[in-house]
């Protein structure tokens, strides 16, 4: 790559400032720790300040009760897409969502409806062919 050359990724709305830890129902045999994320066997869930996320997905509107959920939600899923958890873990992901979504005030028929949104269509975000490529410029 020449020295004048950036490499980016494209297509995040929404990057943390500080460092989020919650605990979720996702319980890997041994940590998984990457460079933007750490889950603990005990379900303790890292995502460091500066991740980029996409925020709701689809037609969602972009509300303060969606967006905790939608930080934990990309990140497990990341998590899945890049092979650190089974693909049979999607369920609980979407679960979890839903449960982080009605914590945060959402009606209880919103939350419903996120979550068989992100049951029907969310299959191909948590699938490795999925991954963001990597653009050059220029």
């Amino acid at each position: 790559m020449p020295m004048d050359q950036i490499a980016y990724t494209a297509g995040y709305k929404y990057q943390t400032e500080d460092t989020y830890s919650t605990v979720v129902s996702i319980q890997p045999a041994i940590a998984i720790d990457t460079y933007w994320i750490r889950l603990t066997p005990k379900g303790r869930l890292t995502i460091r300040c500066g991740y980029a996320w996409d925020g709701p997905s689809g037609p969602a509107i972009d509300t303060p009760n969606f967006m905790r959920g939608s930080l934990v939600h990309d990140a497990l899923y990341q998590l899945i897409r890049e092979g650190h958890l089974p693909a049979d873990r999607r369920e609980p992901v979407d679960q979890e969502l839903q449960r982080i979504c009605l914590e945060d005030g959402m009606s209880a028929l919103r939350a419903w409806w996120v979550y068989q949104a992100v049951r029907f269509g969310g299959g191909p975000a948590a699938d490795p062919a999925h991954r963001r490529p990597v653009l050059r410029a220029p």
